[in-house]
């Protein structure tokens, strides 16, 4: 509850007029390669991935959360806070289960600009789970879906949106509506790890599609005349091992976080510790909106003039 009071409190401020500081910048996105082992992503071919890096900040020794699973990981991801919080423990698409039962980045913005323009663009049905009420503009799996209380059934999870496709719905969209607070996933990586094996050849060139994906969003961003007012996050859910992953062990809780843009060091490498529920409290501090002293995540403000 008092994740609430929190989201009340910024709604009361917002209506009362409340005036916050300049945000430090206009625009974020928060890119989620699903299964980016930092050791593979090395080793592949991924030149958008090395532009990034060589104009803006990152570190490849960052930690996801335990258990390193993709529904609980990105819940940290998007909500700033660890699993004994969230309370997200399952990793599939369960309908009885309902919406997170705290605020998401997304939730946290609009409740302090109620006209904020959100948007999620996703791989895998199970984020379903994460799109709470009046919180995005859009909830695109494989095209915009209807804004209704979680439903269908579990075998919808074998459905997968592949990082291009995701890229070609998010890439329009970003141009046309210049997002305040935007989410992409790329799955790519995770579904050939899964059937060839974390660091097997197929899985390289998943990373190669995966990287070209990427390209398409960041020249969204450059199309829609933002560039200069974004900044780019760039992260991971977890790794993996042979064909599998979520156990605690750096194979499988070592991801790269990757900032780029505005403000950000230019070639710089973090070495302050860097958490997945850090990449929510790093987009709300950009964006000018207070932290609840609930969450876990802390700004890496390491990263940023």
């Amino acid at each position: 509850m008092k994740f609430f009071h929190s989201v009340l409190f910024l709604a009361m401020a917002a209506g009362s007029g409340f005036v916050m500081a300049a945000p430090r910048a206009e625009h974020v996105f928060v890119v989620s390669i699903d299964g980016g082992k930092p050791a593979v992503i090395k080793e592949s071919v991924m030149p958008v991935i090395n532009q990034l890096t060589a104009q803006g900040a990152v570190t490849w020794e960052a930690s996801t959360i335990f258990p390193s699973k993709t529904l609980p990981s990105h819940t940290s991801m998007l909500t700033g806070v660890g699993p004994d919080k969230h309370n997200v423990l399952w990793n599939g698409f369960e309908p009885i289960k309902g919406l997170v039962k705290v605020p998401t980045i997304f939730s946290l913005l609009r409740a302090q600009d109620p006209k904020a323009v959100t948007a999620m663009f996703v791989g895998k049905v199970k984020f379903r789970h994460l799109w709470l009420k009046d919180s995005l503009d859009v909830f695109n799996y494989g095209g915009p879906q209807e804004a209704k209380p979680v439903s269908g059934t579990p075998e919808l999870e074998k459905s997968k949106v592949p990082s291009q496709g995701v890229a070609k719905e998010a890439a329009p969209w970003i141009k046309e509506h210049k997002p305040k607070l935007a989410f992409i996933h790329l799955t790519d990586a995770d579904s050939a790890g899964h059937a060839s094996g974390w660091g097997s050849p197929e899985q390289k060139e998943a990373f190669k599609v995966t990287d070209q994906a990427l390209g398409q969003v960041i020249n969204a961003i450059k199309e829609a005349g933002i560039a200069d007012t974004s900044v780019v996050i760039v992260s991971a859910d977890h790794g993996g091992h042979d064909k599998t992953h979520g156990l605690d062990i750096p194979d499988d809780m070592h991801i790269p976080w990757i900032a780029w843009g505005k403000g950000v060091k230019k070639g710089f490498t973090i070495t302050a510790p860097v958490k997945t529920f850090d990449s929510a409290a790093t987009a709300l501090w950009l964006l000018d909106v207070p932290l609840p002293a609930e969450f876990d995540g802390k700004p890496v403000t390491s990263a940023f003039e």
